[in-house]
């Protein structure tokens, strides 16, 4: 497996593999009707980095990485990954971190936030706290899941200094 920068030209399947990791409305907050026409911004805006991971020429998973803030919050970055659901649970999630832990650290970046982590999604939260992400807060109710009705979200934090 081989992790690159994304180009223009994966553009076709990574939106494949964000169209079924959000249709199902349990990990990421955005719309499962997310129309294909909004995914540049929301995967390749010019303030973020996208990465793919490649096996025989299919990609399997992406991630990005880009400034938790501006300005003053800038020296914080912030990730999301997605794995193409038929993919699972063969560690791309796991390479995927690892990468995006070198990503960080050549960048400058002096820690990981993730935002919004989904208190059900137990699979990415375990893989987090292996890399060493800690839980630092909670949003009671602050994520719409689209079986469980309103859970709660975890704000996770990783310290790239220590």
């Amino acid at each position: 497996m081989n992790i690159r920068k994304a180009t223009e030209t994966d553009i076709d399947q990574i939106w494949e593999i964000f169209s079924k990791v959000i249709e199902t409305g349990d990990t990421y907050v955005f719309n499962p009707n997310t129309p294909k026409s909004d995914f540049k911004k929301h995967w390749f805006a010019d303030y973020m980095e996208t990465y793919v991971i490649i096996k025989n020429g299919q990609i399997l998973g992406t991630y990005i990485i880009k400034p938790n803030q501006i300005d003053l919050g800038n020296h914080i970055a912030n990730c999301s990954y997605m794995v193409n659901p038929n993919a699972q649970g063969k560690g791309i999630g796991k390479k995927l971190c690892e990468h995006s832990l070198k990503i960080a650290n050549e960048n400058n970046f002096e820690g990981i936030q993730f935002n919004i982590v989904v208190s059900t999604n137990i699979g990415a939260i375990e893989l987090w706290k292996k890399f060493g992400f800690k839980i630092i807060g909670t949003t009671p109710k602050g994520f719409k899941h689209s079986k469980l009705g309103l859970v709660d979200t975890y704000i996770m934090y990783k310290d790239l200094k220590e």
